[in-house]
C-alpha cells in the first residue's frame, strides 16, 4: 500500500496493536498519539476496536485530504494503482465524464442488489446483503445509465476473499484451503439509483470529499455491522445530495488467513439488515441543512432500534469534529424518490450480460454453466412448498446450528437439526445416524433428510 503513489497510508493503533508497530512510509496513530489530537469522537470510543479507524479519517480531512481509500490489512490493490477502475478523479481534466450503467429503478418492490452477480458470481453474496435475498441470482434483463461525477462513494470488489458474511464462509468451505474466488475484471462499473441499495464495506472503498461526513462507523453495534450499517445510513443521506454509489470491477486482492469472524460478531446485521432497508427507503426528513438531516436520521435509527442513543451522541460528535477541522458541510437537493418514476423507454435501456464464473458451493467448486444450489432450492420451495429439512451435524454445532437455520430456514418449511449431543439452548435433538436414513410421510408434509 505505500507504494502507490500519490497516497499516504495512514495506520490507526488500538489496544491490540504492539507498541513499537511501524511501517516505512505510513504515519502511524498509536492510543498515545490519538488521544493528544482533542476529538470529540475520543470520548465514544472503544479501545479495542477498528472503528478506531474515525480518528483517522478526521485526521487525513484536517490534514488536507480530497479523497479517502478505505482499506484493512487483508488487502493489496492490483497493480499497485488505485486509477485502475476506480474513478480517483469526478472533475477536473483527469476526470472520466462519462455514462454509467445502473440498475434499473422500474420494479419498486427491489430495494437491494447482489453486486457480485453483476461481476460473474452468481453464488456469491456479500457481508449485509439480507438473506432473504440471497436466492436471487439472476442477471439483469436489462440498465439504464446515469451520467458520471456524483458517484461520491466508490465500493470496489475484492477477489481472493471478498467481503462475504460467516454464513457463506462456513458454509462454502469443507477443508482449511483458502478462499480465492476471482470476479470478471471487464465487467463495467454500475450505479445505484435512488431507492434501490447495496452492501458498502470499509475494506475496498473510496470515498470522495462529498460524502466525507459518511465514514463515520457506529460505536453501539457488533463490529461486523458497523461498516454495513455505516453504508446504508450513508446511502440514503447520500440521496439527499444528489450523489449516487457505485460498484467497480476487481480493484484488490484481500487474502483468505483461514479464519473469519464469528457469527455473533454479525448478529446486527442478520437479525435488523432487511428491516433497515425498509425503513431508510420510508424515511423522509423535513430538516434545512444537511448536517441537521443526519442528526434527524442518526436519531430515528436509533429509535427504531437499528443502533443506540450512544451512537446518537457519536453523530453529534462527529459532526462537530467535521466542523472544527475545517470541513464545510454539502448543501441539500430535492430527493428524486418523491418524483414520479420516470418510465424507461426501449432506447434508454442497456443490455449487459455478466460472464459466469467458476464457483464456489458447498464446498464443491463448480465449472462450466453456474447452477447455484440456491437456485435449485428456490425451485424446490416452489414446487415442494411443505418440506421439512432434516439435518445431521457432525461437528460442534455452536458453530453451525445458528448458519444452518438462517440460510435454509427460509426455504423450507421447517428446519430440524440433529447431532450425537443434545443442546436445548439451540434446539438441537439428541439422535444417531443411522436412525434416521429413512423418508418419512404424513398428510402434510414429506421430510427429506439430508
Amino acid at each position: 500500500m505505500v507504494k502507490i503513489r500519490g497516497w499516504q497510508v495512514l495506520a490507526i493503533g488500538n489496544s491490540a496493536t504492539p507498541k513499537d508497530w511501524s511501517l516505512k512510509g505510513s504515519i502511524f496513530l498509536s492510543l498515545d498519539a490519538q488521544a493528544e489530537l482533542g476529538y470529540r469522537v475520543l470520548d465514544h470510543l472503544p479501545y479495542d476496536s477498528f472503528v478506531r479507524k474515525s480518528v483517522g479519517y478526521l485526521f487525513a480531512i484536517q490534514h488536507g485530504a480530497k479523497k479517502i481509500y478505505d482499506a484493512d490489512d487483508r488487502g493489496e490493490v492490483i497493480d499497485g494503482d488505485l486509477g485502475k477502475h476506480f474513478d480517483v478523479e469526478l472533475v477536473g481534466l483527469d476526470s472520466k465524464q462519462e455514462p454509467i450503467l445502473q440498475y434499473s429503478h422500474e420494479n419498486p418492490n427491489r430495494t437491494v442488489v447482489n453486486p457480485y452477480i453483476h461481476f460473474g458470481q452468481r453464488s456469491v453474496w456479500p457481508r449485509g446483503l439480507p438473506l432473504e435475498n440471497v436466492g436471487e441470482i439472476n442477471h439483469e434483463e436489462y440498465y439504464t445509465e446515469v451520467f458520471g461525477g456524483k458517484q461520491f462513494i466508490q465500493q470496489g470488489i475484492s477477489n481472493g476473499l471478498p467481503d462475504v458474511d460467516s454464513v457463506f464462509y462456513f458454509t462454502r468451505k469443507t477443508t482449511l484451503e483458502a478462499f480465492d474466488i476471482r470476479f470478471d475484471e471487464h465487467s463495467p462499473k454500475v450505479a445505484l439509483p435512488q431507492g434501490v441499495m447495496v452492501p458498502v464495506n470499509s475494506f475496498n472503498t473510496l470515498y470522495h470529499s462529498s460524502a466525507f461526513w459518511g465514514l463515520m462507523l457506529p460505536v453501539s453495534v457488533s463490529s461486523m455491522a458497523s461498516d454495513v450499517l455505516r453504508g446504508y445510513w450513508g446511502q440514503r443521506l447520500l440521496w439527499e445530495l444528489g450523489g449516487y454509489v457505485a460498484v467497480y470491477p476487481p480493484t484488490a486482492h484481500r487474502f483468505d488467513r483461514i479464519e473469519a469472524y464469528p457469527f455473533v460478531e454479525e448478529k446486527d446485521l442478520h437479525v435488523n439488515v432487511g428491516r433497515l432497508i425498509k425503513f431508510l427507503l420510508a424515511w423522509r426528513s423535513e430538516k434545512h441543512s444537511f448536517f441537521e438531516t443526519v442528526l434527524d436520521l442518526s436519531f430515528a435509527m436509533a429509535e427504531e432500534g437499528f443502533w443506540t442513543e450512544q451512537d446518537l451522541k457519536f453523530t453529534a460528535a462527529w459532526l462537530q469534529d467535521l466542523i472544527a477541522v475545517g470541513y464545510q458541510q454539502p448543501r441539500l437537493m430535492s430527493l428524486e424518490l418523491d418524483r414520479p418514476r420516470a418510465s424507461i423507454g426501449h432506447g434508454d435501456r442497456k443490455e449487459f450480460v455478466p460472464r459466469k464464473l467458476p464457483s464456489v458451493h458447498l464446498g464443491v467448486e463448480e465449472t462450466g454453466t453456474v447452477s447455484t444450489e440456491i437456485g435449485n432450492l428456490i425451485r424446490w420451495r416452489k414446487n415442494f412448498g411443505n418440506v421439512v429439512l432434516v439435518m445431521f451435524c457432525n461437528g460442534p454445532v455452536e458453530r453451525t446450528a445458528l448458519e444452518w437455520r438462517l440460510l435454509y430456514g427460509r426455504i423450507f418449511k421447517t428446519v430440524v437439526i440433529l447431532s450425537s449431543q443434545k443442546n436445548s439452548d439451540l434446539y438441537v435433538e439428541e439422535a444417531k445416524l443411522d436412525h434416521i436414513y429413512k423418508y418419512e410421510y404424513s398428510q402434510d408434509y414429506y421430510v427429506y433428510v439430508v
